[in-house]
């Protein structure tokens, strides 16, 4: 029998083995993705939180740190959005795939394409399968309702065999996987491999801070909470101090929280206003959000930076999968990868027998 993990995933990506690190804003940085694709994975840099300026700085780390190919998460909408696609496809032997939630058109996916880089969004809905499928993309990671951040409703266990059954790509599993059980699960429903956020933070190569790293080790499934209060889209996060007080404001104290993020966003970019109202109306073209929900969306991104980039979980908050309730240990990356693909073995091989 041939190797069952060697799947299209690791064909086409180039990785050793059928794990993706997800990029999550400020905790896909470059020690984070030079360590899970030295271990094997597929990681992603986080470049949708960066400047044109940063993304350069933080690709050419990635490449001082592996030889291994690795991807670049995005959007259209962020300031310097054109830049940074730039820099992308400047870096495209070994840049190998883009990543991306409300992401290009159709002109932009066959630039990506062009270039030998492989566009793999993000959906979390089957409707919004379809559309990535006819706009020409390369894989699709289905997240179900279980995954951090932002988050639907329906479980993966539903989700994923939906979308399989109705998209003829290549799909990656995400949402609620953290160990080998869940990537054997994965490959059974038809999936060509797993996609892992909140586990690769949990990691000692991630970036995150260890007062924050140690709340998510603290918290438990009854402690991960789906709130609406950030910028009115449900959203799952670690119950804290700074999110019950966020769970009791009022409208009122959401605007005014989304106006002081925007500001402090605006500082960090070099944005201008026109640019953040563009950037916002474009969120609101392309994903039918609301613009008051739009403007109030600048909100998370500062919230969390503060707890991930500075420690600060009083006034921070943590985006977390539910699976984050069960996780107790901060591995490498590499100790994470074979364990994970160990017990992958030994799960298909118990069910061969």
């Amino acid at each position: 029998m041939g190797e069952p993990l060697h799947t299209v995933l690791v064909e086409r990506l180039g990785c050793r083995w059928p794990i993706v690190q997800t990029a999550m804003g400020w905790v896909a940085e470059p020690s984070l993705v030079v360590a899970s694709s030295n271990a094997g994975a597929f990681g992603f840099l986080g470049a949708a939180v960066m400047t044109p300026p940063e993304a350069r700085e933080k690709l050419l780390a990635v490449r001082r740190g592996t030889d291994r190919p690795f991807g670049v998460n995005f959007h259209m909408f962020q300031p310097g959005a054109s830049a940074i696609v730039d820099l992308i496809v400047a870096n495209k032997d070994q840049v190998r795939a883009v990543s991306f939630g409300r992401g290009p058109d159709a002109a932009m996916i066959g630039r990506f394409r062009d270039a030998g880089i492989l566009c793999i969004p993000t959906v979390g809905a089957v409707k919004h399968a379809h559309k990535m499928a006819k706009l020409g993309v390369d894989m699709i990671t289905v997240q179900g309702g279980e995954g951090g951040g932002h988050t639907g409703s329906v479980p993966t266990t539903v989700l994923l065999p939906q979308v399989l059954d109705t998209v003829r790509l290549p799909v990656i599993a995400s949402g609620g996987f953290a160990d080998g059980r869940g990537l054997a699960a994965a490959l059974a429903y038809g999936a060509v491999g797993i996609a892992m956020g909140t586990r690769f933070l949990l990691t000692q190569e991630s970036p995150v801070p260890a007062s924050t790293k140690a709340a998510y080790l603290d918290a438990t499934t009854d402690g991960i909470v789906v709130t609406t209060k950030l910028d009115g889209i449900p959203q799952r996060m670690v119950r804290s101090r700074a999110m019950d007080r966020i769970e009791r404001s009022g409208p009122w104290s959401m605007w005014l929280r989304a106006l002081e993020s925007g500001r402090r966003m605006k500082a960090q970019t070099g944005a201008s206003w026109p640019d953040m109202l563009r950037s916002a109306r474009g969120m609101t073209a392309h994903g039918a959000m609301p613009l008051k929900q739009a403007i109030m969306a600048a909100n998370t991104p500062m919230l969390i930076q503060r707890a991930m980039v500075h420690g600060d979980i009083e006034h921070g908050v943590m985006a977390t999968g539910t699976v984050g309730g069960r996780i107790d240990d901060l591995p490498t990356c590499q100790a994470l990868v074979d364990r994970v693909v160990a017990e992958a073995h030994d799960r298909l091989a118990a069910l061969a027998a």
